[in-house]
């Protein structure tokens, strides 16, 4: 795992690249490296800071030249090993033990044919010394980001926006649209970038620069066309339980040793008893929270179960406490994360991984994924009982059943109401049509609410992110409901937010997370299942469920699903009063007509006297504040 940047045909040189790496410096801190290269009239700047985790050698550092090309690359090739072998039977003779050089020599033999082949997380960026072509690639999911800008005839290309500011300079304009998307996800998609001119090279794609200046981008893997269930048999829980082995062997390889996150939960449960059992001396991160948090918040007590999977397995189990100084580390995560995330899980993301890096582990695996693409989340089963509702008569729902449930409160004085903040929620877009739910499900502004809270020049853009999201609901390759959401997951909600945070976080602690549920094989054996085995007789995540049983007990596989979130109400309410009446209430959003007055407090009042539960719009509005207030003062300083 390591950090990239680069440009082509723009001025800058070496002292230019430095001032990129210095600013994504914690991806790498083990070495750094930049190469100057020229040919057919173009020029290339590549830089690279390295997070060393397979072959430590400094032979591995990167950039890494060999033949005609120059690679810098980011991420993890887990077939190397194989690749490696075949590649040799071609004739290929390798210096290094490095997955770096197998990808170089792959690219070399087959150009971005090479890619479909790879199985991994990935972003890189080779030029060719013979044609003077520069080639970006980004790995199937999006694991590994990779962000492009193009100015004054070149491109310029960085692992994080913070690389590309020092070409940018002050040439940074706020694409609204992107702020709009913001506050209606709490995170961006993949198709939208919070500054003008800067894109992010999709998932499963690769681009292409030539030197005339010329920039074409191409898909080497399409969901849509790879996931389609008429290409797969059906899996079987046998197959499933192989393939899902067989990932989680795939990432423990590496020449450090490797921990897991362990909620207590099924997806990290399975993943760190599966590490295990290869062998592999693993050690459990979980977190914990305040008693007077958890009790506010409703949560249940993920920690029972954590420990309960340690000591069954003999893991040594490090519990890291979220209670920050939340007014302290609120700034702190806005900048880490880059653009605006609303998403407090980043803060925990980034604690675990602090706490890991500083007891020498650079490299721990995930469970995120599976709830993507297995059908597990609270949205996916609500949103079948949704259908179910529309079926009651409309004077029945609304008459009576949204009525009281609109009158009752979500939270008391000390303790919160999880049940109320559910059924509130349900009924939020449970009449909807089918699409239209399955969005409001998980964002936090229907069109309605955008009309009450945005200056109305900005509606266009609502509509725009609405029909795009429509776009990608009906792109799925099956007509089943539940496969439909969980395509637009791995299509958005997954690279957009969770792949998204937890690079940026882990990163920040200089750290590598791995995540064997987002593998190509377990993918295509997860959406090879129907939809109508995914949730069946009201249990999510049936298959995978059914396959875990051959590895945890049925307690924790059948257990209530946990959170991997954080105190919102406690923060909000006790810690960061002042702030939400500062930033929120009286900021530049509300100051600058982009956001109505009166409807922005009006949410604050409603939160703060327990009748709504405002908590999640609250914190977006505070992380869009202060992302808003960090990029004035870096513009003035510009």
């Amino acid at each position: 795992m390591c950090g990239i940047a680069g440009f082509y045909n723009l001025p800058g040189g070496e002292p230019l690249m430095r001032r990129m790496l210095g600013a994504i410096a914690h991806r790498g801190p083990d070495a750094a490296g930049v190469w100057q290269g020229a040919a057919a009239g173009a020029s290339v700047v590549l830089g690279h800071r390295r997070l060393s985790i397979i072959d430590l050698s400094a032979a591995s550092n990167q950039p890494f030249l060999k033949g005609d090309l120059a690679l810098t690359y980011n991420g993890e090739i887990y077939n190397y090993q194989e690749l490696r072998h075949e590649l040799e039977g071609l004739g290929a003779r390798f210096r290094t033990a490095s997955d770096t050089e197998v990808l170089l020599e792959a690219w070399a033999h087959w150009g971005p044919d090479c890619l479909p082949r790879l199985r991994g997380m990935f972003a890189f960026a080779i030029f060719d010394q013979k044609t003077g072509r520069l080639s970006l690639a980004r790995d199937h999911f999006g694991i590994k980001p990779l962000l492009i800008a193009k100015r004054d005839g070149g491109v310029a290309f960085a692992s994080e926006l913070k690389g590309l500011k020092p070409v940018l300079g002050s040439d940074l304009s706020i694409d609204e649209t992107a702020l709009v998307s913001s506050l209606m996800y709490y995170w961006l998609p993949e198709s939208r970038s919070v500054y003008r001119g800067v894109e992010k090279l999709p998932p499963g794609h690769w681009a292409e620069i030539t030197p005339g200046g010329n920039l074409t981008t191409r898909c080497y893997w399409d969901p849509a066309v790879e996931l389609d269930p008429a290409r797969h048999a059906e899996t079987s829980i046998e197959e499933l339980r192989a393939v899902l082995e067989d990932s989680v062997r795939a990432h423990l390889i590496a020449d450090v040793p490797v921990n897991a996150f362990l909620s207590g939960g099924l997806d990290s449960s399975l993943v760190t008893v599966m590490a295990k059992q290869q062998g592999q001396p693993i050690e459990g991160y979980t977190i914990a929270f305040r008693e007077e948090d958890r009790k506010l918040e409703a949560m249940p007590d993920d920690l029972h179960y954590a420990r309960l999977i340690a000591k069954q397995h003999d893991i040594k189990l490090n519990v890291i406490e979220i209670a920050p100084r939340i007014a302290e580390m609120l700034p702190k995560m806005v900048d880490i994360l880059d653009e605006p995330i609303g998403d407090a899980a980043a803060i925990n993301a980034y604690l675990i991984c602090q706490a890991a890096r500083e007891r020498g582990v650079k490299v721990l695996l995930s469970g995120m994924g599976a709830d993507e693409i297995f059908g597990g989340y609270r949205k996916h089963y609500a949103c079948l009982l949704a259908a179910r509702y529309r079926q009651v008569p409309e004077i029945f729902r609304s008459g009576l059943v949204e009525p009281i449930v609109d009158r009752l409160p979500v939270a008391g004085r000390n303790s919160g109401y999880r049940t109320v903040r559910w059924a509130k929620r349900f009924l939020s877009f449970a009449s909807l049509p089918e699409e239209p739910a399955f969005r409001r499900s998980y964002t936090h502004y229907g069109r309605e609410e955008f009309a009450d809270l945005l200056n109305p020049d900005l509606m266009p853009a609502v509509d725009d992110l609405i029909a795009e999201h429509a776009g990608i609901y009906a792109a799925a390759p099956s007509g089943h409901p539940v496969d439909r959401m969980c395509f637009t997951d791995l299509r958005m909600f997954l690279p957009g937010l969770n792949l998204t945070y937890t690079d940026r976080a882990s990163m920040a602690a200089s750290t590598e997370v791995r995540v064997p549920y987002v593998d190509k094989e377990v993918v295509a054996a997860a959406f090879a299942l129907p939809g109508k085995l995914k949730i069946a007789k009201g249990e999510t995540k049936a298959p995978l469920k059914q396959a875990a049983e051959a590895w945890l007990p049925k307690d924790i596989i059948y257990r209530p699903k946990g959170v991997f979130s954080a105190p919102l109400r406690a923060w909000i309410r006790r810690d960061l009063g002042e702030m939400v009446d500062d930033l929120v209430a009286n900021g530049s959003l509300v100051s600058s007509g982009f956001l109505k007055a009166d409807k922005v407090r009006e949410m604050i009042a409603e939160d703060r006297a327990g009748s709504a539960d405002r908590s999640k719009q609250i914190w977006q509005l505070l992380t869009l504040e202060t992302w808003m207030r960090q990029h004035a003062s870096m513009a003035k300083a510009a």
